[in-house]
């Protein structure tokens, strides 16, 4: 870092990543600009509100407003006269018009932040992009800063869960910088000196290999997930149990049982589209071939939606015109208000256009299900949504759900029929208060 800057840091884009990224880095002990060309969001973050939720995260951020640590704007030019040092966190999302990723956001960044940078500058990008993207965005930078060549980027991808941003960014499995520049190595290890001291490995690759990291963890965990629900789907036409098989599978210390759950598989703003963009890249790099198997796994991940809503159907003769279905759940995990891609939501907006009343409840994700499914009802309490329902599913779980009283959600429904979608309850208790019980993968 340029000395009389070496605390200074910006965060360039305030979504989960970048919101989580700067509080965090603030809570470190750094001086944190965050920027985002929302300034509605740029607004909300400054008064100290997370517009997502992450536990934890809304405490950090207030903490480090209220210190001066912490704040925001919309100017890059602000944001070039504060620091020497840039994060790039801007998203990747998928594009509308192919599995591929859309580098939008990240070539607007660029073209806004290079022709500022007149100083020299360390960019790190923290952004999941498809490899060989970094060389490209370290060209952009030489040839549009004023700076030229002293603009030296690294790439240090993140690993956040959602609903543990927070530990995840302050105490990472590990940190992973890719560059071929000696400054852009101390830079970050100046940055990461807290964890470095707690034992948390640093490792540095080259730009390549670190763009290939976070896609190709995602890739193994998504592929992992999609296996055991494949044997789900041998276990439910052989008759055997899968969470029984999961179990014995776990002992095994070349397999662990990490994500070994089977269910309703995985969604969110990560995974499914983090494989995609992985499939379209390996196909323009010549090795598609190589990544082939990742379609299945989509494609098994796709199917346990439509096995779930065939459970149901089944459990009410075989229609859902006319019928009143709950569904509980709407996040695609539990401890997160996303509804990227849920699982949860597929299923209830299918189930709901073959006829069904359904009504969802969820705990955090309400307000954005609503928005993007109007179609569905909604209730503010578990109870309240599963009053007359003739099948409930569970289909995120949630603690509140997992710890649910079958005997007084029995109370309320009209029929006792409750699909498990993610193998989370208590199957022999929910059975001995009268109810038929079904998951995926279980007799």
């Amino acid at each position: 870092m340029v000395e009389g800057q070496r605390n200074r840091i910006s965060v360039i884009g305030t979504g989960y990543l970048g919101a989580t990224h700067a509080a965090c880095m603030a809570d470190l002990g750094f001086e944190v600009l965050g920027l985002d060309v929302d300034q509605t969001k740029i607004d909300s973050l400054s008064a100290g509100r997370i517009p997502f939720y992450e536990p934890g995260l809304e405490e950090v951020l207030g903490r480090n407003l209220a210190n001066g640590r912490l704040r925001f704007t919309t100017d890059y030019d602000e944001v070039t006269e504060f620091a020497d040092t840039h994060f790039l966190c801007v998203g990747t999302p998928q594009r509308a018009d192919s599995n591929a990723a859309d580098l939008s956001y990240v070539e607007a960044a660029v073209e806004s932040l290079a022709p500022r940078l007149t100083r020299p500058a360390v960019v790190i990008g923290k952004s999941t992009v498809p490899v060989g993207t970094a060389a490209r965005v370290a060209a952009q930078f030489h040839a549009i800063a004023p700076a030229g060549e002293a603009v030296e980027l690294g790439w240090s991808p993140e690993f956040l869960r959602e609903g543990f941003g927070v530990e995840d960014t302050l105490r990472p499995n590990r940190i992973v910088i890719g560059t071929d520049s000696e400054r852009v190595e101390t830079v970050m290890r100046e940055i990461s000196t807290a964890q470095i001291e707690q034992g948390i490995p640093f490792l540095v690759t080259d730009l390549q290999t670190a763009e290939l990291v976070k896609v190709s963890a995602n890739a193994f965990l998504a592929t992992k997930i999609s296996f055991i629900n494949a044997m789900a789907e041998v276990s439910e036409a052989a008759g055997a149990d899968v969470m029984q098989l999961a179990k014995a599978l776990s002992y095994d210390d070349r397999i662990g049982g990490k994500f070994l759950g089977p269910g309703l598989g995985f969604g969110g703003g990560c995974l499914p589209k983090d494989i995609r963009a992985f499939m379209a890249r390996a196909d323009e790099l010549g090795v598609e071939p190589a990544l082939s198997f990742l379609r299945e796994v989509d494609a098994i991940n796709q199917r346990r939606r439509a096995r779930t809503i065939d459970i149901a159907r089944a459990l009410i003769g075989g229609g859902f015109a006319g019928r009143t279905i709950a569904v509980l759940g709407a996040a695609f995990k539990p401890n997160s208000d996303d509804i990227r891609d849920s699982p949860a939501l597929d299923v209830a907006s299918t189930i709901a256009s073959l006829g069904a009343t359904v009504t969802v409840y969820d705990p955090e994700a309400l307000e954005k299900a609503q928005q993007a499914h109007p179609e569905l009802n909604y209730a503010h309490s578990m109870l309240e949504a599963v009053r007359d329902a003739e099948v409930v599913l569970m289909l995120t779980e949630w603690t509140e759900f997992r710890d649910a009283d079958p005997e007084e959600v029995a109370k309320v429904v009209a029929k006792r029929n409750i699909v498990d979608g993610r193998n989370a309850l208590d199957a022999t208790e929910w059975r001995a208060h009268g109810w038929t019980y079904r998951a995926l993968g279980r007799p």
